[in-house]
């Protein structure tokens, strides 16, 4: 126990000599979820519409009128000829541009099926599926607007069979994507933090040299590890306080679920980061090798197999493999089911044995590669 406070005491001492250092690990997580938090969203709003009204009648403008009355359609121009669009296109001063038939008012009036062309900027799929998702709204909502006129000037009563979808959002009832990305914001950049920060202790000793004085001290290779652990834990357990303040204040993440929970999460988080950090340090031989192999296992797999912005039940199935070696896979799971679902631990439970088990990994094979050194 002695020996494990003079590691845990020393790596204190390391820490503070190096302010900067400290406070990019508690700061500098935090001022990224503000970068990331407002620079990031899947909301699709204000998409750049032009419009070519062959038709020019009241009826065509009363349908565009109809179109613009929201946030996801600006209007941007009008054209007066069909030439026109492809320069409006191809230089992005419009993502849309709608096409309204002559004879649309004829065609309404005789109750015929009106064909209204928009042509979509594909570059940016996500944006092009929205947009025509968002006019195939508009269209079934003008069709039963016509439809209910129409018979109400027949004298018959404008009531429609129409089976309409009600749907009831949970969790996230106004669709923020905000509340959608923080959580997995969290688990990235703690994630970063902790491998970063622990990746770098015990081939500091080796480049100080100074791991030789360890080697003929007493001190045991799980005592090492854990002494240099400890501290980054309660490092980053500061950070994770700081990141869920700034979350509520900024982006109104508030924690539905068990606090009490969610500190247990993040617990078997750390053992298996800080644990991935320590193994990375006692595989490499200067802090700079260290660094670029703990950006590289840490940031990259996070944004692109945790489930952050790409579901894992969308790649292929070798990828879908990997992703079971990801720790944040399991952090951004169970955060997001305790701060958006009040998810109890009977749902969250696999999650927190998958991170046990890759911890318990990570700081055996440091433990055995230490051992080897030490």
């Amino acid at each position: 126990m002695k020996r494990f406070f003079a590691i845990f005491k020393k790596e204190f001492r390391q820490i503070r000599r190096d302010p900067l250092s400290l406070g990019v690990l508690i700061f500098i997580p935090a001022l990224l979820l503000i970068l990331y938090g407002y620079a990031l969203s899947f909301d699709v709003k204000h998409i750049r519409t032009a419009v070519l009204d062959f038709d020019r009648t009241q009826d065509s403008r009363f349908l565009l009128d109809s179109l613009f009355q929201n946030p996801y359609f600006d209007r941007v121009g009008t054209l007066a000829t069909l030439r026109e669009a492809d320069g409006w296109l191809n230089t992005g001063q419009a993502r849309v541009v709608l096409v309204v038939p002559r004879g649309y008012s004829a065609r309404l009036a005789r109750g015929e099926t009106i064909r209204i062309q928009a042509l979509v900027d594909g570059t940016d799929a996500n944006t092009a599926s929205a947009t025509v998702g968002y006019l195939d709204a508009l269209a079934d909502r003008m069709t039963r607007q016509v439809q209910v006129e129409a018979l109400a000037r027949s004298g018959r009563p404008a009531i429609l069979p129409v089976i309409l979808p009600e749907p009831r959002v949970w969790f996230n009832a106004d669709l923020n994507s905000a509340r959608f990305l923080i959580p997995g914001l969290i688990g990235m950049l703690l994630m970063l933090s902790a491998v970063v920060a622990t990746s770098l202790s015990i081939v500091r000793e080796k480049e100080r040299e100074t791991i030789e004085q360890m080697m003929v001290s007493p001190i045991r290779p799980e005592e090492l590890i854990l002494g240099k652990t400890l501290p980054y834990i309660l490092i980053c357990l500061a950070t994770m306080v700081i990141i869920l303040v700034v979350g509520y204040t900024l982006f109104g993440i508030v924690i539905r679920g068990s606090f009490l929970l969610l500190a247990l999460a993040t617990l078997f988080f750390l053992f298996a980061a800080l644990g991935m950090g320590i193994l990375i340090s006692a595989i490499t031989r200067s802090q700079q090798v260290a660094f670029q192999i703990a950006v590289i296992t840490s940031l990259l797999p996070s944004i692109v197999l945790s489930g952050l912005i790409f579901p894992i039940q969308n790649m292929p199935p070798p990828i879908q493999a990997v992703t079971f070696l990801i720790i944040p896979r399991y952090f951004i799971t169970v955060l997001r089911g305790i701060i958006l679902k009040d998810a109890p631990f009977s749902v969250i439970w696999p999650n927190l044995a998958a991170m046990l088990a890759l911890g318990i990994l990570f700081n055996l094979l440091a433990v055995r590669i230490t051992r080897k050194a030490v």
